[in-house]
C-alpha cells in the first residue's frame, strides 16, 4: 500500500511538473508572439515614418524647384520688358523717325517694318507679363488665362477659345493661380511645338468645393503607352502634385490631345 501510495504520489508530481511545465512554455509563447507583434508595429511605424519623410522631402523638392523655375521665369520676363521692350521701342521711334526722310515709294516699306516692329514689342510685352509670376498674382488665374488665349489668338499660329461656366471662387492659397497657369501654359506649349493643331479649347467649370478645368486640341495626337515621358508631362504631374489635385491626359492619333484636372480650392 505504501508503494502504491507513493506511485500515486510521484504521478501527482510528475503531472504538475508537466502542468508547470506546459504553462511556462505558454507564458514563453505568449511573450515571444508579443514581442513579435510590437516589433513588427514598430518595423511597421518606422516604415511609414520613413515614406512620409520622403514624401516631404519629394514636395519640399518639387516647392524649391518650382520656386527656382519662377525666379527665372520672373527674370526672364523682366528682361523682356526691360531690356528688349526698351530696345524695340528704341527702335520704333528711330523707324518713325526714317519715315520722314525716305522717298514715298521707300515709306510703304518702311511702314510695314515699322508695324512688325511694333507687333513684336507688343507681343514680347505680352509674354512678359505671363512669365513674370508677380502680374500673375495681381491680376488672377482666371484674367491672366484670358490675355494668353488672346495671345495666342494674336500670334496667328492656332485658334483658341476659352469657356467658363459656374460661379467664380477665389482660391484660398493664392500661388496655387501660378502653378495651374504654369500647367495650362505647358500645354499651349507642347500644342504648338508638336500637335499641328489648329484648334485647342480651354474650358473651366467652377464648383463649390473645386474647379474642373478642360483643355483639349485638335492636332495629331500621340500614342501614350508609346511616348517618351518628357520634360512637359513630368512638370505637369509634378504640379499638379503640389497642388493635391487629379489629372488625366489622353490622346489618339489624328484625334488630338485632353488634358483634364481637377483642382480642390481647400487642402485637407
Amino acid at each position: 500500500m505504501l508503494q502504491a501510495r507513493d506511485q500515486i504520489v510521484t504521478s501527482d508530481a510528475q503531472r504538475y511538473l508537466l502542468v508547470y511545465m506546459v504553462g511556462v512554455l505558454v507564458v514563453i509563447c505568449a511573450l515571444i508572439i508579443i514581442f513579435f507583434i510590437i516589433f513588427q508595429k514598430r518595423k511597421n511605424q518606422l516604415l511609414i515614418d520613413k515614406v512620409k519623410q520622403q514624401q516631404k522631402f519629394d514636395e519640399e523638392l518639387i516647392k524649391t524647384q518650382q520656386e527656382i523655375q519662377e525666379e527665372t521665369l520672373k527674370h526672364v520676363g523682366r528682361e523682356l520688358h526691360d531690356n528688349i521692350g526698351q530696345m524695340l521701342v528704341m527702335s520704333t521711334m528711330q523707324m518713325n523717325a526714317v519715315l520722314t526722310a525716305v522717298s514715298s515709294e521707300a515709306k510703304i516699306k518702311v511702314n510695314s517694318a515699322a508695324d512688325t516692329l511694333k507687333s513684336t514689342l507688343e507681343e514680347v510685352r505680352a509674354l512678359s507679363r505671363t512669365l513674370n509670376s508677380d502680374v500673375i498674382l495681381n491680376l488672377g488665374f482666371e484674367a491672366t488665362l484670358k490675355n494668353e488665349i488672346a495671345r495666342l489668338n494674336k500670334s496667328g499660329l492656332i485658334k483658341a477659345i476659352l469657356s467658363i461656366s459656374g460661379k467664380k471662387v477665389s482660391f484660398e492659397n493664392k500661388k496655387d493661380e501660378i502653378i495651374l497657369f504654369r500647367i495650362l501654359q505647358e500645354f499651349f506649349s507642347n500644342t504648338l511645338k508638336h500637335a499641328e493643331a489648329e484648334h485647342i479649347h480651354v474650358s473651366l467649370d467652377y464648383w463649390e468645393d473645386h474647379l474642373d478645368i478642360k483643355v483639349e486640341d485638335d492636332g495629331v495626337g500621340f500614342h501614350l503607352d508609346k511616348a517618351e515621358k518628357g520634360s512637359g508631362l513630368i512638370n505637369i504631374e509634378k504640379r499638379v502634385e503640389l497642388l493635391k489635385g487629379t489629372f488625366q491626359l489622353n490622346s489618339k492619333v489624328d484625334k488630338g490631345t485632353v488634358l483634364t484636372l481637377k483642382y480642390p480650392y481647400k487642402m485637407d
